[in-house]
C-alpha cells in the first residue's frame, strides 16, 4: 500500500527534517521519500489544513480488559481508541483475569494483537495474581515480551517483596512500576480527604497514602540501585519527592494521568461517578504543581490510566461506583488544553518513554519504517461520546473543550484514520 501525506509539518527532533514543511511518502509501511510537493500515485492521499506529524506516540498504563472481562473492552475496541488518541504502540497492566504472571500468558496476547493497528507490550505482574504474596516468573516473562513489571491496579503493599523484586530485575535491566497508594491508609476513601469530602458527605483519601508509599519505594530503590516508575503521581509533595530523588540520581521515573492534569477535587462537586478514580483527583494546587512538573521536566509522560469500566460499575450511587476512567482519546486533547505544549508532548510520548522502557527510537527519515501520529495541534473542539471507540464510554471530558485533534497513525503497514 502507498500513502502520501501532503503538506505535513513534521515534530520530531531527531529527523533531519524537523520543522519542515514536507510531503511524505510511504510504501508498503516504510517511509520512501521526504520532499516538497511530491508528484506520484498513492493508494491514500492524506491533507488536512495545519496537519503535522510526529514519530507514534506510546502510553505505558493501560488495561484493555482481555482476557476475562471483554464486557468492558477486547484487544480491538482498546487498539481502535488507542489509535483515535494518536498512539502507535500501548502498555497493558496485567489486571486481566487471569492475570499476566507467566510466559503463555504474555505470548498470548502478543499472538493475538499483531493484526492490530497498536502495538501491544504486555506488562507482566510482580507477584503472582497480582496478589502482593509471591514473586512471578519475572524473568521468563521478560524472555518473552514482556516490557516492564507491575501489578498494576494492586500496588505491591509489602517493603520485602518489593525488595526482592528490585533485586531480581537487576539482571535483566528491567524496570519496575508502581501506582503509589499505601491501602492502610483511607481504605474506604472515595475521594481526595479535605473541605470538599467534608461537604460532600464523602469519606476522603489523604494525600499521605500516596507519598508515604512513594518515600518507602524511593527508599528501596535507592538501596537496591535499580529501576521504579511511578505512575499516577497526584499531588505536590509527591513531586517534590521525585525531584529530590533525581537529583541524587536514582533511577526514578515519573508520568501523570490526563485527568490529574485536567481536573481538580472541585470537578466533584455534582458527584460525576466518572471522576472516582485512583489516586483521587486532588486540590488546585496539587493540579497545577503537576502542570508545572511537565513544563519543568519533573514528569516524565503522561500515562492515559486508560480503564473501562461497563455502564453499571458507573451509573449508580458514587459510593458504589467503580474508580477509573477510559481516557485513551483524550490524552493530547486535555494535555493542551492544560497548557502543554506541543513540543513537550511530543518529547515525552516520543522519546522519554521510549528511553525509560528502552524500546527502539522511531525516525522521521528516508527508508524508516513508517511510525508515524498525524494531528492539528490548535484545533479547539467539544469532546463528544462519538468520538469514543473504546468499547466502554465512562469518560469525563465529554462535553468538555479540548485542544489538539488526532487525524491518525500510520504503523509500518497499518492505516488509521479518525472519522
Amino acid at each position: 500500500m502507498k500513502v502520501l501525506i501532503k503538506k505535513a509539518n513534521i515534530v520530531s527532533p531527531s529527523s533531519p527534517f524537523h520543522g519542515t514543511l514536507q510531503d511524505i511518502l510511504i510504501e508498503n509501511g516504510i517511509i520512501s521519500e521526504i520532499k516538497n510537493d511530491l508528484k506520484t500515485n498513492a493508494d491514500k492521499i492524506i491533507e488536512s489544513n495545519d496537519l503535522h506529524v510526529s514519530c507514534g506516540w506510546m502510553d505505558c498504563f493501560a488495561n484493555f480488559c482481555e482476557p476475562g472481562q471483554e464486557f468492558k473492552e477486547t484487544l480491538e475496541t482498546g487498539a481502535n481508541a488507542a489509535a483515535a488518541g494518536g498512539f502507535t504502540q500501548v502498555m497493558l497492566i496485567p489486571n486481566t483475569n487471569p492475570v499476566v504472571y507467566n510466559k503463555s500468558q504474555v505470548e498470548y496476547l502478543i499472538q493475538k494483537s499483531k493484526t492490530l493497528p497498536v502495538q501491544i507490550f504486555p506488562i507482566g505482574s510482580v507477584t503472582k495474581n497480582a496478589e502482593g504474596k509471591e514473586l512471578s516468573e519475572m524473568y521468563d516473562m521478560y524472555n518473552n515480551g514482556a516490557i516492564a513489571f507491575s501489578d498494576g491496579l494492586q500496588p505491591v503493599q509489602s517493603s520485602g517483596i518489593l525488595q526482592k523484586a528490585l533485586e531480581y530485575i537487576l539482571a535483566i535491566d528491567a524496570t519496575i512500576i508502581q501506582l503509589p497508594d499505601d491501602k492502610n491508609i483511607g481504605t474506604n476513601g472515595l475521594m481526595n480527604e479535605g473541605e470538599i469530602s467534608i461537604k460532600l458527605g464523602l469519606a476522603g483519601k489523604p494525600a499521605l497514602s500516596e507519598e508515604l508509599m512513594m518515600a518507602r519505594d524511593i527508599e528501596l530503590a535507592r538501596y537496591t540501585d535499580s529501576k521504579i516508575h511511578f505512575t499516577g503521581i497526584s499531588t505536590q509533595k509527591s513531586l517534590e519527592l521525585i525531584a529530590a530523588a533525581k537529583k541524587e540520581k536514582l533511577r526514578i521515573s515519573c508520568s501523570v494521568s490526563p485527568y490529574h492534569l485536567f481536573f481538580c477535587e472541585e470537578d466533584v462537586l455534582n458527584y460525576d461517578t466518572n471522576l472516582k478514580v485512583n489516586p483521587p483527583l486532588r486540590t488546585k494546587k496539587d493540579r497545577d504543581a503537576l502542570r508545572k512538573g511537565i513544563k519543568n521536566g519533573t514528569i516524565d509522560f503522561i500515562a492515559s490510566h486508560h480503564q473501562p469500566q461497563d455502564w453499571d460499575s458507573k451509573v449508580c450511587e458514587f459510593e458504589y461506583a467503580k474508580n477509573g476512567m477510559e481516557t485513551l482519546e483524550i490524552v493530547f486533547g486535555a494535555a493542551r488544553a492544560s497548557s502543554i505544549s506541543t513540543e513537550d508532548f511530543i518529547k515525552m510520548q516520543t522519546e522519554n518513554i521510549r528511553n525509560i522502557f528502552k524500546t527502539e527510537q522511531s525516525s522521521i527519515d528516508k527508508n524508516s519504517k513508517a511510525n508515524l501520529t498525524l494531528f492539528t495541534p490548535d484545533e479547539e473542539y467539544i469532546f463528544e461520546e462519538k468520538n469514543i471507540l473504546s468499547k466502554s464510554k465512562n469518560n469525563a471530558f465529554i462535553g468538555k473543550t479540548l485542544k489538539g485533534k488526532v487525524i491518525g497513525i500510520i504503523n509500518a503497514d497499518k492505516l488509521f484514520l479518525c472519522d
